[in-house]
């Protein structure tokens, strides 16, 4: 099979004095995994938000629904992005009271096991 190339670690490619691409590194970052925690945390948070969304304006609802999907425990969603989402929830859910306690709490115990972000 020539022709085939398959690079492990580093590669080095060099063409005469002319067109060299220097070293590509080819490592990856190993991916943390979940805390369960943070996975149960976030879990109780989604079920929350859920009952208090229910409880909410139209248009606090449509932010809720915004916010959701940066709202996850796993690392691929941007920490600024994933902070401002949960302090959407909890602005939302400091205005109705009450109601809105559980899903504070759960929005800080989240905030908690990410270090505060």
């Amino acid at each position: 099979m020539s022709g085939d190339n398959y690079y492990f670690g580093d590669n080095v490619t060099m063409h005469g004095g002319t067109g060299n691409t220097g070293i590509v590194k080819n490592q990856v970052a190993p991916v943390e995994p979940v805390p369960p925690a943070l996975e149960s945390a976030v879990a109780e948070l989604r079920r929350l938000v859920e009952v208090l969304r229910e409880q909410v304006p139209s248009a606090s609802a449509q932010a809720i629904d915004d916010s959701l999907p940066v709202i996850t425990a796993d690392a691929t969603a941007p920490a600024q992005d994933r902070h401002r989402a949960l302090m959407a929830v909890a602005g939302i859910a400091a205005t109705v009271g009450a109601v809105g306690q559980p899903v504070l709490e759960a929005v800080n115990r989240i905030l908690g096991l990410l270090g505060g972000q």
